[in-house]
């Protein structure tokens, strides 16, 4: 019928579309979930700030928000409940990140860092949104400020205002203020130590020859230099390289597993990446590479 209205747009894509139009690069999420929609696509790729790619997405469904961190430039604090457990001692009395965060800045004496974009979640939680530094590139952690607190950035993601919990709770939008630069004890709490070189990895208590020597170096190098997304992976086939070694008896698999932590303590607490994930793809590494030894003749 000519002049008659056209059907507002659902709510979720409006907020889908408000956060495009912010600056967030947003992607699908399932109705009511944390996840992709799609999980046999890399969100990464989906992520997008077009009106009518999203329009076009979020007519399929009610699709949750999900907003890209390092293509929107963002960082984003995650401040949690304790949703009952017990702080760790150096935290006693504290119930919520945001007490962390408190007790942070006030050992700083600097301001808590209130004035941005803040959404709270379905959970009694809080995100603090920042526009990410130039440099460093800040990536996602978990608890590396404190208990409760973890951090995206570039390579993670987190669900916008407007998306809602299974149960119908909102993401409500608190602050719709710019995200605002984050202070700089925040940047420098969030910066990763520099990777340490080869040399510091102790090889001079390892009585081997110059072969396995060589090797070990090798697979050092390989471990420090893994990219995010990829230091599983390069640590497990570290670790079986080293580990056939160890089963041809060219070397002790304790000084094998000695000089492979050492190398993947400088991956330790860098974008959720534990001490307890490393010290279990070293022993299924090595297990793998005893069971498989390389035999070589050094005469």
């Amino acid at each position: 019928m000519a002049g008659a209205r056209r059907a507002p747009a659902p709510r979720l894509m409006r907020a889908a579309l408000a956060a495009a139009d912010r600056g967030f690069w947003v992607f699908p999420l399932g109705p009511g979930s944390k996840k992709p929609a799609l999980p046999k696509i890399n969100w990464q790729h989906l992520a997008t700030r077009d009106p009518e790619v999203i329009a076009r997405a979020w007519r399929k469904a009610a699709f949750n928000i999900g907003i890209a961190c390092g293509p929107s430039r963002l960082l984003v604090l995650d401040l949690d409940p304790s949703h009952g457990d017990r702080p760790p001692p150096e935290w006693e009395g504290a119930r919520h990140g945001r007490d962390v965060l408190a007790r942070l800045t006030a050992a700083r004496q600097v301001p808590y860092p209130l004035h941005t974009y803040r959404v709270a979640t379905p959970s009694g939680g809080e995100h603090l949104y920042f526009a990410a530094p130039e440099t460093p590139e800040l990536g996602n952690s978990s608890g590396r400020l404190g208990w409760r607190i973890d951090t995206r950035g570039a390579g993670g993601y987190v669900v916008g205002a407007g998306s809602v919990s299974r149960s119908g709770h909102p993401y409500q939008l608190l602050d719709d203020r710019p995200p605002a630069p984050p202070p700089d004890w925040l940047i420098t709490a969030l910066t990763p130590p520099p990777l340490p070189s080869p040399t510091t990895v102790n090889l001079a208590e390892v009585r081997v020859n110059a072969y396995v020597r060589a090797a070990l170096v090798k697979q050092v190098e390989r471990i420090m230099a893994a990219p995010r997304g990829q230091r599983h992976d390069t640590l497990l086939s570290a670790a079986g390289s080293i580990g056939r070694l160890v089963g041809a008896g060219l070397l002790t698999r304790d000084d094998a597993h000695r000089v492979l932590s050492a190398a993947a303590d400088s991956h330790i607490g860098i974008d959720e990446f534990t001490e307890h994930e490393a010290e279990r793809v070293i022993s299924d590494g090595l297990d793998f590479g005893i069971a498989h030894p390389r035999h070589i003749n050094l005469h």
